[in-house]
């Protein structure tokens, strides 16, 4: 479930190997007689030694007007008051108020991670998962100025292309913050369970991104979310029938945009892909 945290909520990480390497990761398109959407799988957090920015993304990100994203992060500092207001809500329960076998197991990764094992006591669990499915990743070197969504919109600024975004940063954390009790605590449980996995994980996740293999992607989503259907309702299906139907409505106006949005998306039967052919338009795949 591990697995899934990071597929789910991050849609796909970064790999740990040390010398440069190139990625072709997928690449689509729908088009009609006067309007392009390309769909490509976003990558949150990268190594800056993988290159993947070049070949028909790169081409198909020069054509293209816009660039749409799921959001735009606001500055840090905003980001952090968001977290305050809705991973620290006064009156919602914490995991302070774990059971003690729970607690002490979260106190000895945070020990490892060399944070104080009451850090995070203050988090609700959804909040705590987050951070603690983030700590192994900057220890291994990922950084999110690496990550696609980053370089993309440095590349749009510079072009001067217009950057826009699907959800808002309080939509993306509120998804979380919506679980119930009951989810959120299975989440940080499993979050812990999995922490020895991380490296291995990610290897698997970002080999088959940098394949193009959105079968392998939609396999490690969906073997992870069936586990947790509320997560995989919540972070997944409501968001990719959202999605689709937003390109639907793109289709009617003119013009030429860059849609990318975690690579969990784009796979597998419930994908916005699948959602978008079964309502009668034409995927075509160019990577």
């Amino acid at each position: 479930m591990f697995r899934a945290l990071l597929l789910a909520a991050l849609f796909l990480l970064g790999s740990c190997g040390a010398a440069p390497r190139e990625a072709k990761p997928a690449l689509w398109a729908v088009r009609d007689g006067d309007t392009t959407v390309y769909l490509f799988g976003t990558v949150h957090l990268l190594r800056p030694d993988l290159r993947w920015f070049d070949g028909p993304v790169r081409t198909a990100f020069e054509r293209s007007d816009t660039l749409v994203l799921e959001l735009v992060m606001p500055p840090e500092a905003e980001t952090q008051a968001l977290l305050d207001k809705l991973g620290r809500t006064p009156g919602d329960p914490t995991v302070a108020a774990l059971p003690a076998p729970e607690h002490a197991k979260l106190e000895g990764a945070l020990r490892q991670a060399g944070l104080s094992p009451q850090s995070l006591d203050r988090d609700e669990p959804w909040l705590a998962a987050l951070t603690l499915s983030l700590l192994p990743l900057q220890k291994l070197g990922y950084d999110d100025a690496s990550g696609v969504e980053q370089v993309l919109q440095a590349a749009a600024s510079k072009a001067g292309k217009q950057v826009t975004e699907l959800e808002t940063a309080e939509e993306q954390f509120g998804y979380f913050d919506h679980l119930s009790a009951a989810a959120q605590t299975r989440l940080l449980g499993d979050t812990l369970d999995g922490l020895p996995e991380t490296g291995a994980n990610i290897d698997a996740a970002v080999a088959a991104w940098s394949k193009g293999d959105a079968d392998a992607l939609a396999r490690m989503l969906n073997a992870d979310l069936a586990a947790n259907p509320e997560l995989r309702d919540t972070l997944l299906l409501r968001r990719n029938q959202r999605w689709a139907a937003w390109i639907r409505g793109r289709m009617q106006r003119p013009g030429t945009v860059f849609v990318a949005v975690g690579a969990g998306h784009l796979a597998g039967s419930d994908s916005v892909l699948a959602m978008l052919a079964k309502a009668g338009l034409k995927v075509e795949r160019l990577q």
